[in-house]
């Protein structure tokens, strides 16, 4: 059996994704769990599924990391990512949303996103 260390303690956050737990300033964070850092293993892997990205619009962009699209095959999805997204994304810019690895992609930039 292996020895785990302990996570740190955290306040509870209701109403959080878990993706935010543990983490105070997204500058300084290097967890690659789902919406903070993009992995290697994750960009590659929603590489190699195209058939898995859904285009989307922005509808919303807030400074707390939640965005709110709409796929252009209908349907809304939230996500959040651990930097706050309000200045770099605008309503109604195109992105794309790989619905199984959790990745957005604006432009040529990818990242990773937790669903909200």
């Amino acid at each position: 059996m292996s020895h785990r260390e302990p996570h740190a303690a955290t306040r509870p956050q209701p109403g959080r994704v878990m993706g935010m737990r543990g983490c105070e300033a997204h500058e300084a964070c290097r967890s690659d769990r789902p919406g903070h850092g993009l992995n290697a293993v994750q960009a590659r892997v929603a590489r190699a599924t195209p058939s898995r990205w859904v285009d989307a619009v922005v509808l919303e962009a807030g400074a707390d990391g939640f965005v709110t699209v709409a796929a252009l095959d209908g349907g809304l999805r939230r996500v959040w990512h651990h930097a706050p997204l309000g200045g770099r994304l605008r309503s109604g810019e195109p992105v794309a949303l790989h619905a199984v690895y959790g990745v957005l992609a604006v432009g040529d930039e990818h990242l990773s996103v937790a669903a909200a």
